[in-house]
């Protein structure tokens, strides 16, 4: 959850009431957040970095509270103090407009080129026209920039966002993409300009900028804006330029974001209460490659119908339609009773953009009447809680797995392509793995369709721990079924390795046998356990084995194929064993 940090005494003064700790406490947990730490700056340098570092520090008290990863509204002391506001019912939820020029100019316009189909192909825009800052109003504009940033933006990889003082530079503004080498310009905190090229490398030892260089860097084209006259705005999503920035006397704010219209909503409407004309925001020309116009900010409102019945159903209240109504609107959700029924009409204002789905609405009332009001009942459904069969037989066979003197591993569920198909020497169409349609890394592709290669890479990664190397997993492979309605399902294996000078095939399969005792399975060829010499890629020639029970194929043991070794980066000789552990359920 992310933590806002506000002053304690800026927050009672905009609240308009002091509180004490304990009644602000209990006033965040009403509301759905949690006051996680009260603290000052000097406080947090002294925990972090010793007594010298704090000295001159303030000691302002610091509230730092919890908010809910999807409220982005409360992630500043704006948004924050208008919720509280509304909840105690001390202010009605604001209208959020969008306004033309109000000396009937023409907008700001921002022209995307084509360019930027490689990199980021779309941007929106605002202007937030004669607005007042203060220290601390400056301090929270930025910091919600940043808050957004490291979640809804997801540290800058979904979206980067622009706020540039619009009387220092001049319109229409330009976004395009272009060579680092052609890009050139005096960025923050420097005294001099610079390439695109020469700011990579600057910034590769800043303790801050470097963590966002990895998104544009290997591009043959970076994103950057200029305004009319040519001069370069921002990098996006590295860093501004240093003249056209942000001041605390600025007047009109020119906001830019790339790709997300979320972001821009929450920006404008969080601070246009600082505008001459408050809640209220310039709207911006947005011209896309294709010739298309799009206006911005959308601002946009939309309602929901539901029924009082299904809230009281899913809370367990019996409230009529007319208090949820009430109670929905103390959340910033202007609601009415629509007069058919106990159907509820919910407005959902553009600051609210976590409501997705009826069970939102209903959890926002939920927190208006108040966990600690809702009656406790005995459910009407009983039930009998227990293990699932799958998970008993699993969590029997670790404990003498281990009593056997092998020692358990953990590995991923996801692994590349090349650990369950190149390594093991088979065809990665033959191995029914479920692909990731996006993975982040290589190393992360397909869902493992083996316990194996994850088990060779933890001893791989342990080649220095005393020989034999004794390991064993008990989990989940995916595998594509057709006849599932999602076309995959989960299958509980046993999977089990021993690494040493010789291949210790005798230990395995005395592994096997421990196994098939523990499951009251004898050895036999129709009701039993027996093996059988196979074929298999990952294993040596003549030294592999199937593995039946009561005629059907579990699995295969036997000595790894020289090439599986080595592809696995070691250097001696491992006896495995793979089985399916469901047929003895």
């Amino acid at each position: 959850m992310p933590t806002v940090s506000v002053k304690r005494d800026l927050l009672f003064e905009a609240l308009g009431q002091k509180y004490t700790d304990e009644e602000f406490d209990e006033l965040c947990f009403e509301f759905g957040l949690e006051l996680d730490e009260i603290t000052s700056e000097k406080e947090i340098l002294i925990r972090e970095q010793g007594g010298e570092k704090a000295e001159g520090a303030s000691d302002v008290v610091l509230y730092k509270i919890d908010v809910p990863a999807n409220r982005y509204d409360l992630l500043c002391l704006e948004g924050l103090v208008r919720g509280l506001q509304v909840f105690k019912e001390k202010l009605e939820a604001p209208r959020y407009k969008r306004v033309s020029p109000a000396d009937g100019g023409e907008p700001q316009r921002l022209v995307i080129t084509e360019e930027t189909a490689s990199v980021r192909p779309h941007a929106v825009a605002a202007v937030l026209r004669n607005i007042t800052f203060t220290q601390e109003r400056y301090e929270s504009f930025i910091e919600l920039q940043e808050k957004l940033h490291q979640n809804i933006c997801r540290k800058r990889t979904l979206v980067a966002i622009g706020t540039h003082d619009l009387d220092t530079i001049s319109g229409p503004f330009t976004y395009t993409a272009k060579p680092p080498g052609e890009i050139r310009f005096k960025p923050l905190s420097q005294s001099r300009e610079y390439t695109a090229a020469e700011l990579m490398s600057l910034y590769k030892t800043d303790s801050h900028l470097r963590h966002y260089l990895h998104i544009i860097e290997n591009e043959p084209l970076y994103p950057v804006i200029y305004d009319s006259n040519g001069i370069v705005l921002s990098m996006p999503p590295i860093i501004n330029a240093k003249n056209y920035s942000m001041l605390l006397n600025m007047r009109n704010v020119f906001c830019v974001c790339l790709q997300a219209k979320i972001t821009l909503d929450m920006v404008v409407t969080m601070f246009s209460e600082y505008c001459d004309e408050p809640f209220t925001v310039e709207e911006a020309e947005v011209v896309y490659p294709d010739g298309r116009l799009s206006v911005y900010p959308e601002l946009a409102y939309r309602t929901e119908t539901l029924s009082g019945d299904f809230i009281n159903k899913r809370v367990g209240i019996n409230e009529s339609a007319e208090s949820i109504a009430q109670l929905l609107t103390r959340m910033c959700l202007r609601s009415e009773v629509s007069g058919e029924g106990d159907l509820i009409q919910v407005e959902i204002p553009p600051t609210r953009a976590d409501v997705i789905h009826a069970c939102d609405i209903m959890e926002d009332a939920a927190i208006a009447y108040g966990f600690n009001n809702i009656v406790r009942s005995t459910p009407r459904t009983y039930t009998v809680a227990n293990q699932l069969p799958v998970n008993k037989l699993t969590e029997l066979l670790r404990q003498d797995l281990a009593a056997a003197g092998f020692t358990e591993a953990l590995t991923f569920a996801l692994c590349s392509e090349e650990d369950i198909a190149d390594k093991l020497r088979k065809n990665i169409t033959e191995t029914r793995a479920v692909h990731i349609s996006n993975p982040k890394t290589a190393d992360f592709q397909v869902a493992r369709t083996s316990l194996l290669p994850g088990l060779l890479k933890t001893i791989a990664a342990n080649r220095k721990m005393p020989l034999p190397l004794k390991l064993f997993e008990i989990s989940d492979v995916v595998l594509k079924d057709e006849t599932k309605d999602v076309g995959a399902r989960n299958n509980r294996r046993l999977c089990a390795v021993y690494y040493n000078k010789s291949p210790g095939f005798e230990v395995i399969h005395g592994l096997l046998d421990r196994v098939m005792q523990l499951l009251d399975v004898k050895p036999g060829r129709n009701q039993g356990y027996h093996i059988q010499a196979a074929e298999d890629s990952t294993f040596f020639p003549g030294r592999c084995a199937e593995i039946f029970s009561c005629g059907k194929s579990i699995g295969h043991l036997g000595v790894l194929h020289p090439d599986v070794i080595s592809r696995f980066e070691l250097t001696m000789p491992c006896s495995a064993i793979d089985i399916d552990i469901e047929p003895f359920l």
